[in-house]
């Protein structure tokens, strides 16, 4: 069966009628690159920030091979991964973290436009160091996502910028001739006595969110010498529990490799790099059935720019596998999302500890 981009799924991420595998900024991405792409030998395509692999396998379909991907959320390479399987694609890509390997002598680079600023500067940074001279970057998004400011950015690190026409609610970035290439640098501040570091991209940058505020002013002691920061985003509970009980060792995990960056530079401002270790999981899919005592977690609930109550339960469900009979779960979250009783159902038994104008935070106790 020919190979179509209309056939990708989003599997693993969740799926529905109103979450798409593509759009609109994919494929004017595809159309306007054709040209430079076809000019292009084994090794020379890198593909930044390809959702679930539209960019990636349209071009392995066109002849591609040797496509370096990076992607920020790990289960996008999953959704990668399984796309090329059932498109016979395997085998014409390879996944790298953000960095030389990725980069080095590429001769044309793919982008999803990142809506960080930031992330956009330390991506550019980064081919305008390692790419080849004469590399072409088409980076592209959708309208409502893209900003004047981004062409000032790429204006920094390369001499020529193209914008297309619009199509479709979306455009296309083109840009030639990289200088001033950099190696991206953490955002830091100290908040609360908690050295934070984050790369572009990061939930919440450089500083504490009101909901993570909220759950640190109430967490304690966690009973036992180990605990886990689900969903550690730049690392700031794993930080503040090493920081605060010096016996404890912590586990951060999230899905993207930004937030996974930003922890490990913030565990190693904060001195605890001993005591905390992070890991980029699909929730905590590495870590053992009832090996937990304790889970702090400050859930997400936005699938792309959609309010989603489907990405919490998954959490839960997987905190209540790795808890421990007895084990606690301490979430907190958007009081109009009403987690509790799902909390309830899939953990154990739930009882709030605090509660401002906005979030809540719960304590559930695995059954």
């Amino acid at each position: 069966m020919p190979f179509s981009v209309d056939a990708l799924r989003r599997r693993p991420d969740l799926e529905g009628p109103d979450l798409v595998a593509l759009d609109a900024a994919d494929r004017l991405i595809l159309d306007e690159s054709a040209a430079a792409r076809a000019e292009t030998g084994e090794g020379d395509l890198v593909v930044i920030g390809d959702s679930y692999g539209a960019l990636t396998l349209a071009a392995a379909d066109a002849g591609a091979r040797g496509i370096r991907v990076h992607q920020d959320e790990l289960l996008g390479e999953d959704a990668l991964a399984l796309n090329a399987r059932d498109a016979a694609l395997e085998g014409t890509f390879d996944s790298h973290p953000l960095g030389a390997e990725l980069l080095s002598g590429a001769r044309v680079v793919l982008l999803r436009l990142p809506r960080s600023l930031q992330a956009l500067s330390d991506i550019a940074g980064l081919i305008a160091l390692h790419a080849h001279p004469d590399v072409v970057v088409v980076a592209g998004g959708r309208l409502k996502h893209m900003t004047v400011s981004m062409n000032d950015v790429l204006r920094r690190f390369f001499d020529r910028i193209d914008v297309s026409h619009a199509r479709q609610k979306a455009r296309v970035l083109t840009a030639r001739g990289p200088h001033d290439g950099a190696v991206p640098e953490p955002e830091g501040a100290e908040v609360d006595g908690v050295q934070i570091r984050a790369f572009g991209g990061a939930f919440a940058g450089a500083s504490i969110d009101i909901g993570t505020r909220l759950l640190l002013a109430h967490l304690p002691e966690p009973r036992g010498d180990r605990a886990i920061d689900l969903a550690c985003g730049t690392g700031v509970v794993a930080a503040a529990l090493a920081v605060r009980h010096p016996s404890l060792r912590v586990i951060a995990c999230d899905q993207s490799a930004v937030a996974v960056a930003s922890a490990r530079a913030t565990a190693e401002a904060n001195g605890v790099t001993d005591r905390v270790r992070v890991v980029r999981d699909d929730v905590l899919q590495s870590q053992a059935d009832a090996t937990a005592s304790f889970i702090a977690l400050n859930p997400p609930f936005h699938a792309g720019a959609a309010i989603d109550e489907r990405l919490a339960p998954r959490m839960f469900a997987d905190a209540a596998r790795v808890l421990e009979a007895g084990g606690e779960l301490w979430t907190v979250w958007n009081s109009a999302l009403r987690y509790r009783p799902a909390l309830e159902r899939i953990v154990g038994p739930t009882r709030q500890v605090a509660r401002d104008r906005k979030f809540t935070v719960t304590v559930s106790t695995k059954r």
